[in-house]
Protein backbone atom coordinates (compact mmCIF):
# COMPACT_ATOMS: atom_id res chain seq x y z
CA UNK A 1 0.00 0.00 0.00
CA UNK A 2 1.43 3.40 -0.87
CA UNK A 3 2.32 5.74 1.94
CA UNK A 4 -0.29 8.28 0.85
CA UNK A 5 -3.01 5.72 1.63
CA UNK A 6 -1.69 4.97 5.11
CA UNK A 7 -3.46 7.67 7.06
CA UNK A 8 -5.08 7.77 10.49
CA UNK A 9 -8.50 7.61 8.83
CA UNK A 10 -7.56 4.47 6.89
CA UNK A 11 -6.05 3.01 10.08
CA UNK A 12 -9.42 3.54 11.77
CA UNK A 13 -11.22 1.86 8.87
CA UNK A 14 -8.85 -1.13 9.01
CA UNK A 15 -9.37 -1.40 12.78
CA UNK A 16 -13.14 -1.29 12.25
CA UNK A 17 -12.96 -4.09 9.68
CA UNK A 18 -10.73 -6.15 11.95
CA UNK A 19 -13.31 -5.82 14.73
CA UNK A 20 -16.00 -7.59 12.67
CA UNK A 21 -16.70 -11.06 14.03
CA UNK A 22 -18.78 -12.82 11.37
CA UNK A 23 -20.29 -12.55 7.89
CA UNK A 24 -23.51 -10.94 9.13
CA UNK A 25 -21.52 -8.17 10.81
CA UNK A 26 -19.55 -7.69 7.58
CA UNK A 27 -22.76 -7.33 5.57
CA UNK A 28 -24.19 -4.85 8.07
CA UNK A 29 -21.01 -2.76 8.16
CA UNK A 30 -20.36 -2.72 4.42
CA UNK A 31 -24.01 -1.98 3.62
CA UNK A 32 -23.66 1.15 5.76
CA UNK A 33 -20.17 2.15 4.56
CA UNK A 34 -20.44 1.39 0.83
CA UNK A 35 -22.94 2.06 -1.87
CA UNK A 36 -24.32 -1.00 -3.64
CA UNK A 37 -22.11 -0.17 -6.64
CA UNK A 38 -18.98 0.17 -4.50
CA UNK A 39 -19.57 -3.14 -2.76
CA UNK A 40 -20.37 -4.81 -6.08
CA UNK A 41 -17.14 -3.45 -7.57
CA UNK A 42 -15.06 -4.68 -4.63
CA UNK A 43 -16.60 -8.15 -4.74
CA UNK A 44 -16.19 -8.27 -8.53
CA UNK A 45 -12.47 -7.45 -8.26
CA UNK A 46 -12.04 -10.15 -5.64
CA UNK A 47 -13.82 -12.67 -7.88
CA UNK A 48 -11.57 -11.64 -10.77
CA UNK A 49 -8.46 -12.14 -8.62
CA UNK A 50 -9.65 -15.60 -7.62
CA UNK A 51 -10.34 -16.57 -11.22
CA UNK A 52 -6.97 -15.22 -12.41
CA UNK A 53 -5.20 -17.38 -9.83
CA UNK A 54 -7.23 -20.32 -11.17
CA UNK A 55 -5.72 -19.54 -14.61
CA UNK A 56 -9.05 -18.62 -16.21
CA UNK A 57 -8.84 -16.56 -19.40
CA UNK A 58 -9.85 -12.91 -19.61
CA UNK A 59 -12.80 -13.94 -21.77
CA UNK A 60 -14.02 -16.52 -19.22
CA UNK A 61 -13.63 -14.00 -16.40
CA UNK A 62 -15.42 -11.23 -18.31
CA UNK A 63 -18.30 -13.54 -19.20
CA UNK A 64 -18.70 -14.91 -15.68
CA UNK A 65 -18.22 -11.69 -13.68
CA UNK A 66 -19.20 -8.95 -16.12
CA UNK A 67 -15.87 -7.24 -15.42
CA UNK A 68 -14.32 -5.19 -18.17
CA UNK A 69 -10.94 -6.17 -19.59
CA UNK A 70 -9.58 -2.96 -18.02
CA UNK A 71 -10.70 -4.17 -14.58
CA UNK A 72 -9.29 -7.63 -15.20
CA UNK A 73 -5.96 -6.10 -16.29
CA UNK A 74 -5.88 -3.86 -13.23
CA UNK A 75 -6.47 -6.81 -10.90
CA UNK A 76 -3.87 -8.86 -12.78
CA UNK A 77 -1.32 -6.06 -12.31
CA UNK A 78 -2.09 -6.02 -8.60
CA UNK A 79 -1.55 -9.79 -8.45
CA UNK A 80 1.76 -9.51 -10.29
CA UNK A 81 3.19 -6.27 -8.93
CA UNK A 82 1.06 -5.22 -5.98
CA UNK A 83 1.41 -5.67 -2.24
CA UNK A 84 0.37 -9.37 -2.31
CA UNK A 85 -2.90 -8.57 -0.53
CA UNK A 86 -5.02 -10.65 -2.88
CA UNK A 87 -2.60 -13.59 -2.72
CA UNK A 88 -2.39 -13.46 1.05
CA UNK A 89 -6.16 -13.58 1.48
CA UNK A 90 -6.73 -16.17 -1.25
CA UNK A 91 -4.06 -18.43 0.28
CA UNK A 92 -5.70 -18.13 3.69
CA UNK A 93 -9.12 -18.94 2.26
CA UNK A 94 -7.70 -22.00 0.46
CA UNK A 95 -6.37 -23.33 3.77
CA UNK A 96 -9.82 -23.33 5.38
Amino acid sequence: MSRSVRTPAVDDLCDAILSLQNRDECYRFFEDVCTVNELTSLSQRFAVAKMLTEKKTYLEIAQETGASTATISRVNRALLYGSDGYSMVLDRLDRK
